[in-house]
């Protein structure tokens, strides 16, 4: 099957972002035809215009929710809330790329994604939990989607974002599906992510164990939670992070890496010349930054992914951001480690990540479940972006058994 028969932009970050948008309508992230007129009014590569047309949509279906929660209609308003969240964060996405956007601009409309999503917690039912989960000396953001009334036990699957998602990312990839099916979830922003980035000033690191053992601390401290039956589920970056993590939290009865991740700085090196990656390999800095800064100059794209890619590392130099990434590593000895059953997702077209899937699996060995997400069932593509419904089934039919 030719993936590139039906597109709606040759842009591939344009093209992706859209398909997410489309797929997360399965679980009220998104309208199809909400989507569908916006993306038709966009100019193709062009940032101003994407976060115009999404400006406006995400200003009326913000509206509109307002209108609903006054007329008592709280169904409706959950739903234009969630949605306009998604929208908000569609706009986010792509501010940096625009002619004059800045950070501010960027943790503004992060900041009106939040606050919708907030607004649509509240109208849940039931409604979703705030939490505040103790780190080092803070404390990180998170939220409880509850599938059972708060005085049962219950099995809890923890949600771990990747490198760019939001809360409402969590709810659509496997929070709704696993609420209907009786389990809690709980998703949180950890270094490098949502409030901990914007609000905190928290980077990424590669030892998520010392993110996730607290994340654990905390739900073994409530009555509502199996400790038997707890289970963390990584997306994109998280890839890397659940394997990482469950190398030394064993208290976690499975894990699934959405796609598995063995070395995330592949997804920029891959992208550049055999030149560039010397450069890198022999800690050529200046030369590294020099060259990735020319391309910058002619290129609005590479400007845009410098920028939006160096701002979770906490550093605006490229070649600081690969090297923080190649941190980021599973390697033999890590992988034997971890002694639990791990699920890992290997799309089709992977575009980030391609190969690595099965590179986890393998050093894996026994405790790898490699399951294959195709172009034929409509669920190729990094993290399955247009397959949300099929991704929950077959994840869940496998933490089901699992965790039985």
């Amino acid at each position: 099957m030719n993936r590139h028969r039906d597109r709606f932009f040759k842009s591939d970050d344009f093209e992706f972002t859209t398909e997410i948008l489309l797929g997360s309508a399965a679980y009220d992230g998104a309208d199809a035809g909400e989507a569908l007129a916006t993306v038709a009014g966009v100019k193709d590569g062009d940032f101003d215009s994407w976060c115009e047309a999404w400006t406006a949509t995400a200003t009326r279906v913000e509206d509109e929710a307002a209108a609903a929660e006054s007329a008592g209609h709280r169904a409706t308003a959950f739903s234009r809330h969630l949605r306009a969240s998604n929208y908000w964060f569609a706009v986010a996405f792509f501010v940096l790329g625009t002619k004059d956007g800045t950070a501010e601009d960027y943790h503004r409309l992060w900041r009106r994604h939040r606050d919708c999503f907030e607004r649509a917690a509240a109208l849940a039912s039931p409604a979703w939990e705030r939490v505040e989960i103790p780190y080092e000396d803070t404390k990180l953001e998170g939220w409880l989607f509850r599938g059972r009334p708060v005085d049962q036990r219950a099995p809890l699957l923890i949600l771990n974002n990747g490198s760019d998602g939001t809360a409402t990312d969590m709810w659509v990839m496997s929070g709704a599906a696993a609420v209907a099916r009786g389990y809690n979830c709980l998703t949180f922003d950890g270094p490098g992510q949502g409030q901990a980035l914007h609000e905190q000033g928290l980077y990424f690191r590669p030892d998520w164990e010392a993110v996730i053992t607290p994340v654990v601390d905390w739900a073994l401290s409530r009555p509502d939670v199996d400790p038997e039956r707890i289970a963390l589920q990584g997306v994109s970056q998280g890839g890397y992070w659940v394997p990482r993590a469950l190398a030394f939290e064993h208290r976690i009865a499975a894990g699934i890496a959405d796609p598995g991740v063995i070395d995330v700085s592949r997804a920029v090196l891959n992208h550049t010349s055999k030149s560039m990656q010397k450069l890198f390999e022999n800690g050529e800095k200046e030369k590294f930054d020099k060259e990735i800064g020319l391309g910058a100059r002619f290129s609005k794209m590479i400007r845009f992914t410098m920028k939006f890619r160096t701002f979770p590392y906490g550093t605006a130099s490229a070649y600081e951001m690969c090297k923080a990434a190649a941190a980021m590593q599973i390697d033999a000895g890590t992988a034997r480690r971890i002694e639990c059953p791990v699920l890992v997702a290997d799309p089709e077209h992977e575009q980030f990540w391609p190969g690595q899937p099965a590179e986890l699996a393998d050093l894996l060995g026994g405790r790898a479940t490699l399951m294959p997400f195709t172009a034929a069932e409509g669920a190729d593509g990094h993290c399955e972006p247009k397959a949300p419904v099929l991704r929950a089934e077959r994840f869940l039919d496998w933490l089901d058994e699992t965790l039985a």
